[in-house]
């Protein structure tokens, strides 16, 4: 089987699509519920957003774990990181989210989880996607899997939340959240307030069809208007699972991953608490590197995805790393990106130091950075076109130290990106624009 279904990353598609339709999703719960019971498992935890396709996908996933004669535990639309401490917490045996994060609502996916918050085992996952080519069957009635909904997972959650922000006290800001109508609106405006911030919310009230439409972290607009308008001192923007955050500062300034981390990583080190060095991705901004270089602070590039930031954390045993997105892991806090978390680290540091966003966010500043993307009829390996290569050497050469280029096949597209990052943006652009015709041209002669 060539398809790999599992993993924190998970599944995503278009409902009513392959993968992700409800006989899918059926098999796929009693296909995990037999390795687990084989495994000795007997209780998994399942969470969803707010999309309206998780009504059935969780009915599916459900049916196929109880057929499998595994016990669920339910906790309705709760974000992904949720998922992952409530696994911990109930000391289920493992946890499934279905969510397709940041995705329009006509999206859905799985998410796996153990019982630790962290990815599968891969032997669990391989036993997983072997169990799903054999026939499926039902264990007898007498051993029928139970469910039961859990009332008090929100609370919990909240209060966890609560308790990573170092007991500080938010009175006195004025904070614009945006819950991008998805999983997080009925826990983070308490995990706020009850910190003592006034909160204004936005894109907080989920019809299962409005997740991360123009709101949330791929979408600040409205939530930068918001801000200039109430004069609030910030605003946090959560995506549609509230793995990731974006802030935007008194100034209406859009505060992203990258700059989150450095913030983050500064507040850790007064705090005595930072240890190692920072994981980042390819993509994350030139000027970060500089800035942590600045500070003696070890950085390193994973590819891009959460869950090869998490390896390179898991292999370097440090416990800070994210994405420009703003996926950020804070590993001493949680198992895995946390959007409301991260941007309680952020919060901490605007109280302790007594500084603006705005102000903390000038502690880096970010390179200017193009990227163009070029479209290929076939997947080619760019590595192996001399004159593709040559051309990068080229643009490096101008570059120097000013800058890096960067180029990416795209995963899901027939694309090869072209990145240039350095400290002229006129230089920039015009390197970017130089090299993306360079490998359009050696792309069009291996076509001929």
């Amino acid at each position: 089987m060539t398809k790999r279904y599992f993993g924190t990353d998970g599944i995503r598609g278009r409902v009513g699509q392959f993968p992700v339709t409800p006989d899918f999703v059926l098999k796929l719960g009693w296909a995990a519920g037999k390795v687990f019971a084989r495994e000795g498992y007997s209780k998994i935890l399942i969470g969803k957003d707010t999309r309206i396709s998780g009504y059935m996908f969780e009915s599916a996933l459900e049916a196929g774990l109880s057929a499998a004669g595994v016990d669920v535990l339910l906790t309705g639309p709760m974000p992904t990181p949720a998922v992952a401490y409530l696994a911990r917490t109930f000391r289920a045996d493992a946890g499934i989210v279905i969510s397709a994060s940041h995705n329009p609502f006509y999206d859905n996916g799985i998410k796996f989880f153990s019982s630790e918050g962290t990815k599968l085992p891969d032997d669990v996952e391989q036993a997983i996607e072997a169990q799903m080519d054999i026939a499926m069957t039902t264990v007898d009635s007498s051993e029928l899997g139970k469910a039961k909904r859990i009332v008090d997972a929100a609370g919990r959650y909240i209060e966890f939340c609560k308790a990573t922000a170092g007991g500080i006290s938010l009175k006195g800001l004025k904070i614009i959240l945006d819950c991008a109508n998805g999983a997080t609106y009925h826990v983070a405006p308490s995990v706020f307030t009850e910190l003592g911030a006034k909160v204004i919310e936005i894109a907080s009230s989920p019809d299962g069809l409005n997740i991360n439409e123009n709101c949330g972290a791929t979408e600040t607009e409205r939530l930068r208007t918001v801000v200039l308008a109430e004069k609030a001192d910030l605003g946090i923007a959560l995506d549609g699972d509230g793995d990731r955050v974006i802030m935007v500062d008194q100034n209406g300034q859009e505060v992203d991953g990258d700059e989150l981390l450095f913030i983050i990583a500064a507040q850790m080190r007064r705090e005595g608490v930072f240890t190692g060095g920072v994981v980042g991705t390819l993509m994350s901004n030139f000027g970060l590197e500089q800035a942590f270089a600045r500070e003696n602070i070890p950085f390193v590039r994973a590819s891009v995805g959460d869950r090869y930031v998490m390896e390179q954390l898991y292999l370097n045993d440090w416990i800070l790393g994210g994405e420009s997105s703003g996926h950020i892991v804070c590993r001493h806090l949680t198992t895995t990106g946390d959007g409301t978390v991260a941007a309680l680290q952020v919060l901490k540091a605007i109280v302790e130091t007594g500084k603006t966003l705005a102000e903390l966010r000038h502690g880096m500043t970010k390179m200017p950075q193009v990227m163009i993307n070029v479209r290929v009829a076939q997947k080619v390996n760019i590595n192996e076109i001399d004159s593709i290569q040559q051309a990068v050497v080229n643009a490096e050469k101008k570059l120097g130290e000013r800058g890096r280029v960067l180029l990416r096949p795209s995963g899901t597209e027939p694309l090869v990106r072209v990145m240039v990052e350095g400290e002229d943006a006129d230089e920039v652009a015009n390197l970017c624009q130089q090299l993306a015709t360079d490998v359009e041209k050696a792309l069009m002669e291996l076509e001929t």
